[in-house]
């Protein structure tokens, strides 16, 4: 079984709801299970635009799943729960789904990145990541307590009391 991190967010219709959702989905999923999840962030758009804030937090899983046919379930769950198949980077969105790590793998082919570039620029995903684990980045080769020390993310990024941990968590 391999380790991932997923990355959710949300900031559109009824965000709690939408968290909660795509991570009864992710249990759902051949082969995987939902080891743990963090606690939810608010966040403002990365634009800084007149949209809502997001809600954001990450799932630790374990899968069978390769990280190809991973990343193919969760656009399944994005469309399944609203978002369309195209659309403008940064737009509002009902759910948003990465992978953030897969193991310690490092992969850049058919528009799969992993770890996702965009972590250590990121306070909503190096937050609730290390309330999991502060894991070892393994291209930047620093662990994420480092990266959210030396982020130039300066966006005011709160732990809300929302939860969206569900049964059978470990």
């Amino acid at each position: 079984m391999s380790v991932a991190y997923i990355g959710l967010g949300s900031n559109l219709g009824k965000r709690c709801k939408m968290l909660q959702q795509a991570v009864a989905r992710l249990r759902q999923l051949p082969k995987t299970q939902v080891v743990a999840t963090s606690s939810v962030y608010e966040s403002p758009p990365i634009d800084m635009s007149r949209q809502n804030h997001f809600l954001n937090a990450v799932c630790k899983i374990t899968t069978e799943l390769s990280p190809k046919t991973l990343l193919a379930a969760l656009k399944e769950i994005e469309r399944s729960l609203g978002r369309p198949e195209r659309y403008a980077r940064w737009s509002p969105r009902p759910i948003d789904l990465d992978i953030l790590f897969y193991d310690h793998q490092v992969l850049n082919q058919d528009g799969l990145t992993i770890p996702h570039s965009e972590i250590p620029n990121r306070k909503f995903v190096l937050l609730p990541m290390l309330e999991l684990d502060d894991y070892f980045h393994p291209v930047l080769k620093k662990h994420l307590s480092t990266l959210l020390a030396e982020t130039n993310d300066a966006s005011p990024v709160l732990k809300t009391k929302i939860s969206i941990a569900l049964q059978q968590e470990n």
